[in-house]
């Protein structure tokens, strides 16, 4: 059995494959977060099916490349209909690149910077069903006030709670999960 979330061929993939699985790679760590950002009022499979579009259309997730982005490179992204064009959430990437790279400048890595908000330990959850899955905690609430405090944009609390399952912050996979119990 597996979290119901997943029924979908591309769900059931990432589910079984990517989500919950705790990550201390940089890129892919400042990929989610700008993934997560750009899910902001939609569904994970909407972004979920545009994933290898936004690769592309953001240099593979470099944030030394996206903190760069001029004006023509932000017009050609709004143009881009591989992701979602929504100005705010473009101009969030390349801002959120920016801080990016302060955060690792300042701590040695990303990952340092964001896994201290678990004491670099996933935290395992014990829900029984979808329903009882917060949206948010009281961590992803600090989560979210320091980076909103370092300029970053689309990274409510909702959104850092999101992520903080993605990257494996925290396991959420239910009770009766085949994923749940598996070590990484």
């Amino acid at each position: 059995m597996r979290c119901k979330w997943a029924e979908h061929e591309s769900m059931t993939k990432y589910h079984d494959e990517e989500w919950g699985i705790p990550s201390h790679d940089d890129r892919h760590l400042f990929e989610m977060m700008i993934l997560e950002g750009a899910q902001a009022g939609l569904s994970w499979s909407t972004i979920l099916k545009r994933r290898e579009t936004y690769r592309k259309a953001f240099d593979n997730f470099n944030p030394e490349k996206i903190s760069k982005y001029n004006k023509k490179k932000f017009n050609m992204l709004m143009k881009d209909p591989g992701i979602i064009r929504n100005r705010l959430k473009i101009e969030a990437a390349i801002i959120n690149a920016k801080k990016f790279l302060e955060i690792k400048k300042e701590f040695g890595s990303f990952d340092k910077y964001i896994w201290s908000f678990v004491n670099h330990k996933p935290i395992v959850n014990n829900f029984k069903s979808l329903k009882d899955l917060p949206q948010n905690t009281e961590i992803s609430d600090k989560m979210s006030k320091d980076l909103k405090k370092r300029g970053f944009k689309f990274v409510g609390s909702t959104i850092c709670y999101a992520f903080m399952q993605a990257v494996g912050m925290v396991n959420d996979h239910t009770l009766g999960c085949f994923r749940r119990n598996q070590k990484f």
